[in-house]
C-alpha cells in the first residue's frame, strides 16, 4: 500500500476514480484468456529472465472498513446475503443415474492461497476422468499463439495507432513506470489496445514476479495436470470468444478503465489483496458489492449502468454458454469443472443455471 496513504483514509482515497478500474480487475482474475496473454507476454519479455522480489504489500478494505466505517460494511453484507449461492466455491453436482461431479469457482493467479484447493477439492479431481476448464488452449502455446493470431484486432491497433497518441504526457509516464515494475518494456506493447494495458496493470507486480519464474494458476495447473493423469481435458470457450467479449465494451470504456487504473497505482494492490481474501473465505458474494461501495457516490447512475454492462458482457453471457456446454459432459458424470469464481453465485450464474438444467448443487465445504 502507498506509504502515505492511512490506513483509516483508504476507503475515501479509493473513492471517486475506481469504477471502471475494478471492472478490469476483475477481468484480468476471472477471464482465463486474459491470464494466458500476460503469461505469454512474460516470456517474450525482459520479465522472464530478471529475478525481481516477490512481494505483496496490500492491505484489506474491508477488515479497515469495519472497523472505520461499520455501516458502510453491514451494507455490504446485506448486499451479499441477497445474492444466491454467494458463499462457497466448491460445489458437487448431482444427477440420478450418474457419478456425482464437481464444480470449483476460481482466480486465475498464481497467490499459494489460491493454489491451496479446498480439502474436499483434490480428491475430487484425483477420481475425475474428464477435466473442464473456461479453455483448453491454456495448455498449448501454438494454440494461443495461433488464436492472438487470428484476431489481431481484438489486441492491437491495426492502424499505425499507439497508446501514447491517445494518453497524456503525464499517464504515458504513468503507464511505462507500471510496466516497467512488471518487466514489460512499453515499446514491446504500445499497439496493444487500452483494454490490455489496463489488464496488465491492474495486476500487482508481485502476481507478475510470481509468474515469471513459471507459475503456473490455479485453472492451467489443473488442466496441465489433467493431461499428465490421462484425463479428458475439455475447454468451454475459445481464445478468440473470450477476447471478443472483453473488446465488445465500447472504447470510451476502455480507455477510462486505463486511466483510473494508472492514477490508483499501488492501490489497486489493496483492493487485489481484499477480493483474494474474499475469495479464500468463500465470500464470493461479497465481491461485486464491495466493489461498489468503492464507486463515487455522485456518480452512482453511470457507475451502476458500467458495472451492470460489465456483468451482463463478462459474467452473465459467458454464464450461459459454460452452462449449455458443459451439461453434455456432466450428464455423464465423473467430471471436475473449474472456472473462475465469479461465474457460480447470482440468479444466472452456473450454480443455478445448472439447477435448471435438472442437477442438484450441493454446497461442499
Amino acid at each position: 500500500m502507498n506509504s502515505l496513504i492511512k490506513p483509516q483514509n483508504l476507503t475515501a482515497t479509493l473513492m471517486g476514480k475506481t469504477g471502471d478500474a475494478l471492472l478490469w480487475l476483475l477481468a484480468a482474475l476471472h477471464v482465463t484468456a486474459v491470464a494466458i496473454l500476460l503469461m505469454t507476454l512474460l516470456s517474450l519479455s525482459e520479465a522472464g529472465a530478471t529475478e525481481r522480489k516477490i512481494t505483496c504489500t496490500g492491505s484489506d478494505i474491508l477488515v479497515e472498513m469495519r472497523k472505520t466505517d461499520p455501516q458502510a460494511f453491514a451494507k455490504i453484507e446485506q448486499e451479499a446475503a441477497a445474492i444466491p449461492n454467494g458463499k462457497g466455491n466448491f460445489w458437487r453436482i448431482e444427477k440420478a443415474g450418474t457419478a456425482p461431479s464437481y464444480l470449483l469457482g476460481t482466480m486465475h493467479v498464481t497467490d499459494p492461497r489460491v493454489l491451496e484447493m479446498p480439502a474436499a477439492a483434490s480428491p475430487a479431481f484425483e477420481k475425475a476422468t474428464t477435466v473442464i476448464v473456461e479453455s483448453d488452449e491454456i495448455v498449448d502455446d501454438k494454440k494461443v499463439a495461433t488464436s492472438l493470431l487470428s484476431k489481431p484486432e481484438l489486441t492491437m491497433f491495426l492502424d499505425g495507432k499507439s497508446i501514447t497518441d491517445i494518453l497524456s504526457p503525464d499517464n504515458v509516464a504513468r503507464l511505462e513506470k507500471g510496466l516497467k515494475e512488471r518487466g514489460i518494456p512499453l515499446n514491446a506493447v504500445s499497439r496493444m489496445k487500452p483494454w490490455m494495458l489496463s489488464s496488465f496493470v491492474a495486476l500487482p507486480a508481485c502476481e507478475f514476479a510470481r509468474k515469471a519464474t513459471g507459475l503456473s494458476f490455479l485453472d492451467k495447473k489443473l488442466a496441465e495436470d489433467a493431461i499428465a493423469d490421462g484425463k479428458r481435458l475439455v475447454g468451454l470457450e475459445t481464445m478468440v470468444e473470450q477476447l471478443t467479449a472483453m473488446s465488445e465494451l465500447p472504447m470510451e470504456f476502455h480507455l477510462q478503465a486505463l486511466i483510473e487504473t494508472l492514477e490508483l497505482g499501488d492501490r489497486m494492490d489493496d483492493v487485489m489483496t481484499t477480493m483474494t481474501d474474499l475469495y479464500v473465505a468463500g465470500d464470493i458474494g461479497m465481491t461485486m458489492p464491495m466493489l461498489k461501495s468503492l464507486d463515487p457516490k455522485k456518480a452512482a447512475a453511470e457507475n451502476e449502468q458500467g458495472y451492470a454492462a460489465f456483468e451482463q458482457r463478462i459474467i452473465t453471457d459467458r454464464n450461459h454458454v459454460m452452462a449449455d456446454r458443459a451439461t453434455p459432459e456432466l450428464a455423464k458424470g465423473d467430471v471436475f469443472m473449474a472456472v473462475g469464481a465469479l461465474h457460480l453465485p447470482g440468479e444466472e450464474g452456473l450454480v443455478e443455471l445448472l439447477r435448471a438444467k435438472g442437477f442438484t448443487l450441493t454446497r461442499v465445504d
